[in-house]
């Protein structure tokens, strides 16, 4: 009897929550590759301190991440062309075109410039 009723209370609770998403915009959900032309420790550790100190806390961000690519994922599957990524969730499209233009995303790019070898940038469009 528990488990009739917590199954249905989980499908109630997820089919709530799919149907008010699918009335919402879109999250965009923005996912940056950093290959630095000098991926020192160093240069790396610094560049994932310059996102989160410029790009952490924009309006409109949901979820926020940046990090060094894991050395321990050498599977032939896993892409090891970058060495930073910064992973980013917006609450829409208008909250990700705002970042775009912000101040502070102008001024990250300013500062590390220079140190990129390679920038790969992928959005998606997610519910």
């Amino acid at each position: 009897m528990f488990t009739r009723r917590l199954l249905l209370a989980l499908v109630m609770a997820f089919g709530l929550q799919f149907s008010s998403a699918s009335a919402e915009d879109p999250q965009i959900v923005h996912m940056v590759y950093f290959s630095l032309k000098e991926p020192t420790k160093a240069n790396k550790e610094a560049m994932v301190a310059g996102c989160k100190k410029y790009l952490k806390d924009i309006d409109g961000i949901v979820y926020f991440s940046s990090g060094i690519r894991g050395e321990a994922f050498a599977r032939d599957i896993n892409d090891k062309e970058f060495d930073v990524s910064l992973n980013i969730v917006f609450k829409n499209k208008a909250a990700h075109d705002k970042y775009s233009d912000h101040p502070k995303h102008l001024e990250f790019i300013k500062e590390f410039k220079d140190q990129m070898a390679k920038v790969r940038v992928f959005d998606s469009e997610v519910k």
